[in-house]
């Protein structure tokens, strides 16, 4: 099976598929089917434990789709919900995953929920975190641009909790930034630092700082009606950005 990133920013993955090729996509992420491919929708592989785990732990949807090809020259686009790019990660180690950047995912690929402890969740974005168990291919998306760095060991890189899209079994910790008046007036009060070797991957937008950039526009100027309109999609837009992180 091959795939491509397609359009960039906003952008699709397709999937050219052959007979017996899988593929695992979070609900309502499919863009269009071409060939005779066979969906089914079922609780998360792992059983129920691990899909409820999945679901209210960490935020993912309690199901996922299976697109199986039944002939060759299939065709499968797949998006995420993020304003911004899409990637694939070659997992043949742990990664940890960032709640709400999962897309979707080849091979013997799943995921399982990680407790962080009170001191990372509660500091951090949440008391759990998703990771990968088995081998495949991972596709996340973000908010922005997505980069990546590789740790060398014992190199350190702090980054912002919310643009944390995925990283490789490593040392990390939730810290405070700077001292006092950095976290009142300096907008980035806590952040986690990486301590390698591994590879963090991480996007170059904030949510929270779009959702808050786009607030002044959800509060309902002009006709009543519009107004009703805009704070629904103000309602829509900050109950996405908060659930999925």
């Amino acid at each position: 099976m091959r795939h491509h990133i397609r359009d960039n920013p906003m952008g699709v993955i397709e999937f050219e598929m052959g007979w017996g090729d899988v593929v695992n996509a979070e609900a309502a992420s499919m863009v269009w089917m071409r060939g005779d491919l066979a969906v089914e929708t079922k609780q998360r592989r792992g059983g129920l434990l691990k899909s409820l785990k999945s679901s209210v732990l960490s935020g993912e949807s309690f199901f996922i789709n299976e697109y199986t090809a039944n002939a060759d020259g299939c065709s499968l686009g797949i998006t995420g919900n993020a304003l911004g790019d899409l990637a694939s990660i070659t997992v043949d180690r742990q990664f940890y995953v960032q709640s709400g950047s999962y897309v979707c995912s080849t091979g013997d690929l799943t995921l399982d929920t990680q407790w962080q402890g009170f001191k990372r969740g509660l500091f951090g974005t949440n008391l759990f975190t998703l990771k990968t168990v088995g081998e495949g291919e991972l596709f996340v998306d973000c908010w922005g641009a997505l980069r990546s760095h590789a740790l060398e060991p014992g190199e350190e890189m702090i980054i912002d909790n919310y643009q944390i899209v995925a990283f490789e079994e490593m040392s990390y910790d939730v810290i405070k930034h700077g001292n006092m008046k950095t976290t009142i007036f300096g907008g980035d009060a806590l952040v986690t630092q990486f301590v390698g070797p591994g590879t963090v991957y991480y996007s170059t937008k904030n949510p929270m700082e779009v959702a808050r950039a786009l607030a002044p526009y959800m509060q309902g100027r002009g006709s009543k009606g519009v107004g009703l309109g805009m704070a629904g999609m103000g309602v829509g837009l900050a109950g996405g950005f908060l659930g999925s992180r």
